[in-house]
């Protein structure tokens, strides 16, 4: 994508993906579910869930899985409403940016 994906970005991204399971997913599977959508790699993942945390939008367990442990990252309600913002304010900025590229606005 020719386009520049910023943090606000990233975390809408993230929190959706997120927040599509209720019990929480883990990073790998965040990171395919990302990567249907943009082209990311972990190393760019794991600061983004890492900053979630810590502004108390995603909580983190770590469960057993295969005899290892699996880190696990749930939305909690802060996120949720972080990402109804970001969802409002994508749509409003969405419906602007294509406006202009389907030349709907004018100028007068």
């Amino acid at each position: 994508m020719v386009f520049n994906t910023g943090a606000a970005l990233l975390d809408a991204i993230v929190l959706a993906v997120v927040s599509k399971e209720t019990e929480g997913t883990y990073g790998y599977k965040i990171t395919q579910d990302v990567r249907q959508v943009i082209d990311l790699s972990e190393s760019t993942l794991y600061p983004v869930l890492r900053r979630l945390q810590k502004d108390d939008c995603m909580e983190v367990y770590d469960q057993e899985c295969g005899g290892r442990n699996r880190r696990y990252y749930k939305i909690t309600p802060k996120g949720m409403g972080q990402l109804v913002m970001y969802e409002s304010e994508w749509k409003k900025y969405s419906e602007k940016i294509n406006g202009i590229l389907e030349g709907g606005m004018r100028h007068e």
